[in-house]
């Protein structure tokens, strides 16, 4: 860290030297190992290791965003030189200038964090290797493993060393280690179809996976449940979300809830402050301080403090995400520019009670394809998933859309499970919805 920080430090001084009246510098490193095995054999073994640099310039009130990989330091000065003369070439926005350092900082120890495994360092390629076997031994075992056309087995790990100084005087580091583990699987039924599927989990530590069963199960699962998969008549029918696709639906108010999207008149949410825009079982939060979780941080991108934030407090939208930048362009309350780990609060049943009390209902497994459109809401999306009748799945369903308006859709949320999906920087339960739109024969 050391080293990256001497080499962020001198760049801001190199720059602030040559012209630039606020410099921010960020110089990152780092590796990454994967491998891929398919029919009993290594396909496929790689490892990577980059280091570089992005830098931000203010000057004469003109801001521009520069990066290289380039960093010997006569290549670097002159990378530095060509970044400050194009800059000065550009429209002011002196709106750009960095916040107050007071506001700048570490909203969380490392320690709390915990997103650094240590034991990297010392996994020996073997280690690797072993994991990917034992994964595919896992689906060797299925009891339905005739029916398995191919199945690819990913492994991989990566550590991540970051640091940024910034000319207010905030300086800052991080450090973060992934290990991820997955199954593609490939399956086969008469009429020459090839459904697919894919279970794929990502922690910080190694030891956080869950293991070569789990793995292979759910590959499996999520694969069978395509099996015969055909459309079912059009209509409206109570929607259970499953939590792992969740992030699909609610990221269609993502672009909307930021800055850029408001300040350039391209977001159906400006103006909804404090109203609300979803069903009062629906709370939603910005939680930057989950430890292990794939979206925490100490800082956001602008080097302000990372602190929770509500979003949706049941069903009342409380929160845009406004950095530095947009906040005095809009003239409103810098938040932060950007999520972290967005948390849905769960409810108190799980989804095989909740399923107990629909006569009919279509369970979303996931999506193919689809838009959304930020300025009004409305959006169209390819589904998969199973039609269930008094508990009992009925049908596998493909070939169908799920569309409406994202603010409808919301406010039609009945219930929150309880069964909260951790493997993403979304942390939600399924989510059970009345009278939504599908279309299909």
């Amino acid at each position: 860290m050391s080293q990256l920080f001497d080499l962020a430090r001198s760049t801001v001084e190199r720059a602030r030297a040559l012209g630039a009246d606020e410099v921010g510098v960020s110089v990152s490193r780092s590796t990454e190992i994967s491998m891929m095995r398919r029919a009993g054999k290594l396909e496929q073994a790689t490892q990577a290791t980059s280091l570089g640099l992005s830098l931000s310039l203010l000057v004469d009130d003109r801001y521009s965003g520069h990066a290289t990989s380039d960093l010997r330091p006569e290549a670097l000065d002159a990378f530095l030189r060509r970044a400050i003369d194009a800059t000065r070439v550009l429209e002011p926005e002196p709106e750009r200038r960095q916040p107050d350092v007071a506001d700048c900082g570490r909203g969380v120890s490392e320690e709390v964090l915990d997103s650094f495994d240590h034991s990297r360092a010392s996994l020996p390629v073997e280690a690797r290797r072993e994991a990917a076997e034992r994964i595919e031994a896992a689906v060797d075992a299925l009891a339905h493993r005739k029916q398995i056309l191919s199945a690819t087995i990913h492994v991989g790990d990566s550590e991540d060393d970051s640091v940024r100084v910034m000319s207010n005087g905030f300086e800052g580091a991080r450090r973060g280690t992934g290990f991820g583990a997955g199954v593609e699987v490939t399956l086969e039924e008469p009429g020459g179809r090839r459904p697919e599927a894919m279970a794929w989990y990502g922690a910080n530590h190694r030891g956080d996976l869950p293991g070569p069963e789990a793995i292979a199960a759910e590959a499996w699962k999520r694969a069978a449940e395509r099996l015969g998969a055909k459309p079912i008549p059009s209509g409206r029918y109570p929607m259970l979300l499953q939590n792992h696709a969740v992030g699909r639906i609610l990221g269609v108010i993502g672009g909307p809830l930021s800055g850029s999207e408001i300040h350039q008149q391209r977001s159906f949410l400006s103006g909804r402050k404090d109203t609300p825009i979803a069903s009062d079982k629906l709370t939603l939060t910005d939680v930057p301080d989950i430890p292990r979780a794939a979206g925490s941080r100490p800082w956001d991108g602008d080097g302000l403090v990372a602190r929770r934030m509500p979003v949706i407090e049941n069903g009342i939208l409380r929160n845009y995400y406004i950095n530095t930048y947009y906040g005095r362009k809009l003239g409103m309350p810098t938040t932060t520019g950007g999520r972290s780990n967005w948390v849905v609060s769960p409810g108190s049943r799980s989804t095989a009670d909740i399923l107990r009390d629909v006569s009919r209902c279509i369970i979303v497994t996931g999506f193919l394809g689809g838009n959304s459109n930020g300025l009004t809401g409305d959006f169209s999306f390819g589904v998969q998933g199973l039609l269930v009748e008094n508990g009992e799945v009925v049908a596998h369903i493909g070939e169908m859309n799920v569309s409406g308006n994202i603010e409808e859709v919301l406010k039609a949320l009945v219930e929150p499970a309880s069964d909260v999906w951790t493997w993403s920087s979304l942390r939600s339960p399924s989510l059970f919805f009345d009278g939504i739109q599908f279309s299909g024969t």
